[in-house]
């Protein structure tokens, strides 16, 4: 890890997108076997890189920037907080709350903090992305971006209810702000 980390990540982005346009879309056999070293050493793995490009491809979103800032977080998780030592435990999925569950009226929101936990320490596992189709659509609805929500629950760290008064306010402010524009959860 370096001055110009972001640099590095930024190729292998790069270089995901291209593997991935030219037919390497499994992420099992995905092709940057000489880039984990350098993945490893911010806290990273390949499913970091391959999510993150697919749904690129696949979706237009999320895009390189959004990328970077979620990673550069996990970076500094992993060498503040874990002090450059790799959790040795996973998130087992079928243990996220429903899709459809809420709280304060808010879906999405019980399912997306494990989430976000999860990916700070490195503990998702390979069937789940933060930043998927269905976190996009609660950060859209809510206009909280996916790197601004993992900072406030590393800030918030086992509180949930900092991180859930800090949507709740988000929300109402976003009401105040723009009153014609419908952002209910």
């Amino acid at each position: 890890m370096n001055f110009n980390y972001q640099k590095e990540l930024v190729r292998i982005w790069e270089k995901g997108v291209e593997l991935y346009k030219a037919g390497h879309t499994e992420a099992e056999s995905f092709p940057i076997t000489d880039d984990l070293p350098f993945l490893y050493s911010i806290g990273l793995n390949k499913m970091d890189i391959f999510d993150y490009v697919e749904d690129w491809i696949c979706e237009g979103t999320p895009d390189l920037a959004t990328f970077v800032l979620i990673h550069d977080i996990r970076k500094d998780f992993f060498v503040e907080e874990q002090k450059g030592i790799h959790s040795q435990k996973k998130l087992d999925s079928k243990d996220l709350p429903g899709k459809y569950e809420e709280i304060e009226g808010i879906s999405w929101l019980p399912r997306i903090i494990p989430k976000a936990r999860a990916k700070l320490r490195g503990e998702l596992p390979s069937e789940t992305m933060f930043c998927c189709g269905g976190d996009r659509a609660f950060f859209q609805k809510s206009d909280i971006h996916p790197a601004e929500f993992l900072r406030i629950v590393k800030k918030a760290g086992n509180e949930d209810e900092i991180i859930i008064k800090w949507v709740i306010q988000r929300i109402k402010s976003n009401k105040l702000q723009n009153p014609d524009v419908k952002n209910e959860i």
